[in-house]
Order: structure tokens, then C-alpha cells, then sequence
């Protein structure tokens, strides 16, 4: 019979004791033997076993901090930014969430986006409105105070704007709207524009978002910039805090597909001139 962990007994001597007895009986006298108990070795047994299994313990505490991560840890800030921005960038699909300052606007997003189109809500002051973009068709979808204030009628939601209320209306791409709204569905244009630190980059220690372990990068010890990259599987980012106070973001169902299709035409309704842009 094996040992512990299937180890043989040393030298083959495990019932040993009981055999040579009975050899010493065989041509001259011996002095009388006494058997071990077999219980007798279980002590001895679970201290080896306890013994090895303090050594895989106190090995575990000074092992490497990055076992089980995706490496990435260990890498210069530089080379982190640079992985984390290929990984983004290979993936099919990505919701992100949160804010971001442009033209001196603050604009809320809760946006999935994917690379034949993107689906989601923008939020501007008193102002919240959904984005459709299939292929290279973008579509705005509105209530009818939004379009009431757009044309400057104090938020009546009467006449135009009660038509338009709930329905998606087709921007057209020589429309001033389509160029600053259509960036917020495009994922690879969004993502490169959001994903580059500024200034001197640095690791800035370990951290968690969702419960996933991650590593966090800055630009200009965070006057630049904070991103915090994923330690598990992809190294995508997870969360982003832009320089300048230009917002913060979180990123999350990095590769989870879903599907956007054009509106049905009665769904849809043509504005009949130059879309709001604010």
C-alpha cells in the first residue's frame, strides 16, 4: 500500500517488522519482535501530511503576485496602454457608461456599441435622447419637449414637436448633427479617442471594479489621466477617468453581441430640415 499522496513506504519496508519475525524463526534463535500497531503510524503520517502542506502554504505567500492574472501587471505603463487598446479594439462589442466633456458640454452616455452600428441614450441638461446607427444610417429618438425646445417654443410639445414625440427620425450625413452625434455609436472612433493617456505614464498599483482584479495606469501621476485594465482573461479596460475632468467612463460585456436594426417606417418620421445639434 501507498503512503500519503501515493508514496510507497521507504526501502519497501512498510510491513517489515512482521516478516523478518518470521524469518529469525528459520535456523537459529532471534530475540522475540513485536509488531508495530498499524495505528501506531498514523501520527507519524499526518505530521509528514501537514508538513507538506504548510510548505505549499507558506511557498503560496511568497509566489508571484501576478499567477493567474493575464500577465499584463507586469508590463511598463507604456506597454499596458498599448495591449489594453489592441484588446479593445479586437472586440466585437462593448457598452461603456458615464461622462464625457466635449465643447464644453457635459453629455451622460449609457451606450452599446459594436462594429456595424450602436444603440443606447445620450443625456444633455434637461435634454435625454436615444441613438440608433445601423451601418452608416443614423437615427434620433426623442420626446416631444426636446424637439419643442429645439425649435424654441419653451417646451409646449405642441404642432411639429407632437409628431415627432417617440419617433426616430433619420439624420442625414451632410447634417451637422450626424457628424458630432454619429461618434457616439462608433466604436472603434470612440474607444481610440477615449483610450490615450496623456503625458508621462505610470503604474499606479492594483485595484478592483466589479470584483475583477486590475491594474491601473496614469498619465501625469493622473493629471493625464487614470485607466484601470483587467487582470483576468482580456486585458480590456474597465474604467477611465478622463484628463482635464473631460469625464469618467466604465466599460463592461466586452464580446456580448446584440442586435440593432433599422426602424420600422412607421416608427419613423422625416424632420423636414436641419437637425438640433444641442
Amino acid at each position: 500500500m501507498g503512503g500519503p499522496d501515493g508514496l510507497a513506504p521507504p526501502d519497501g519496508r512498510g510491513t517489515g517488522t512482521l516478516r523478518y519475525a518470521a524469518e529469525g524463526t528459520v535456523g537459529k534463535a532471534t530475540s522475540p519482535v513485536t509488531a508495530i500497531p498499524p495505528g501506531r503510524t498514523r501520527p507519524v503520517t499526518a505530521l509528514c501530511a501537514l508538513a507538506v502542506t504548510g510548505a505549499a502554504v507558506l511557498s503560496g505567500c511568497g509566489g508571484d503576485p501576478d499567477a493567474g492574472t493575464n500577465g499584463v501587471g507586469k508590463l511598463s505603463a507604456d506597454k499596458i496602454q498599448a495591449r489594453t487598446r489592441s484588446a479593445a479594439q479586437r472586440a466585437s462589442a462593448v457598452r461603456l457608461s458615464g461622462t464625457v466633456v466635449t465643447s464644453g458640454r457635459t453629455y451622460r452616455l449609457d451606450m452599446r456599441l459594436k462594429d456595424d452600428g450602436g444603440t443606447g441614450s445620450v443625456t444633455s441638461g434637461a435634454d435625454t435622447f436615444k441613438l440608433l446607427r445601423v451601418g452608416t444610417q443614423l437615427y434620433l429618438k426623442a420626446d416631444a419637449d426636446f424637439w419643442a425646445r429645439s425649435d424654441g417654443k419653451g417646451g409646449d410639445g405642441n404642432g411639429a414637436a407632437a409628431k415627432l414625440d417617440g419617433k426616430y427620425v433619420k439624420v442625414p450625413q451632410g447634417d451637422p448633427a450626424y457628424k458630432k452625434f454619429s461618434g457616439f455609436t462608433d466604436k472603434d472612433v470612440l474607444l481610440s479617442g477615449l483610450l490615450t493617456l496623456h503625458g508621462s505614464l505610470a503604474t499606479d498599483g492594483r485595484h478592483t471594479r466589479a470584483s475583477t482584479p486590475t491594474i491601473r495606469i496614469t498619465g501625469d501621476h493622473g493629471s493625464g489621466g487614470t485607466l484601470d485594465v483587467s487582470l483576468k482573461g482580456a486585458p480590456y479596460p474597465l474604467a477611465l477617468t478622463r484628463a482635464g475632468d473631460a469625464g469618467t467612463l466604465r466599460f463592461s460585456d466586452w464580446g456580448a453581441n446584440f442586435t440593432v436594426r433599422e426602424p420600422e417606417d412607421s416608427e419613423t418620421v422625416d424632420y423636414g430640415r436641419q437637425l438640433p445639434t444641442s
